[in-house]
């Protein structure tokens, strides 16, 4: 399984930006997918999920302003990142697992496939 992610840039405060992570994987439906940030100096938060069911959990944090989505027929997750903040700036890594309960869906440790991330910086 390899997973390649796309979309990362500079934005201004307020600003939008659309990351994808293609997916190749024989049984991509099968998998939860979830996106993952890391700033400098913190530890990696999970930011949002989507299970195989289509579910989705996010951080509270980007709740109302990210929204993550898949297109099962392409094999691409996205994150819609709308509203952004200088704090959202970090590196953003997809991930890919199987039966993982959905409650540890946004525990980064639960994920057997990363990708390799996308920078995304947010300036005042």
């Amino acid at each position: 399984v390899q997973l390649v992610e796309s979309g990362g840039g500079s934005v201004q405060s307020g600003g939008s930006l659309r990351l994808s992570c293609v997916v190749t994987a024989d049984t991509y439906m099968t998998y939860s997918m979830a996106w993952f940030r890391q700033a400098p100096g913190k530890e990696r938060e999970g930011v949002a999920a989507i299970d195989s069911d289509g579910s989705t959990n996010y951080a509270e944090s980007v709740k109302g302003r990210f929204t993550i989505s898949q297109d099962n027929a392409k094999h691409t997750l996205y994150l819609q990142m709308n509203g952004l903040k200088p704090e959202d700036t970090a590196i953003y890594s997809c991930a890919a697992g199987l039966a993982i309960p959905s409650w540890l869906l946004l525990h980064g440790e639960h994920f057997t496939y990363w990708g390799q991330g996308t920078q995304v910086t947010v300036s005042s």
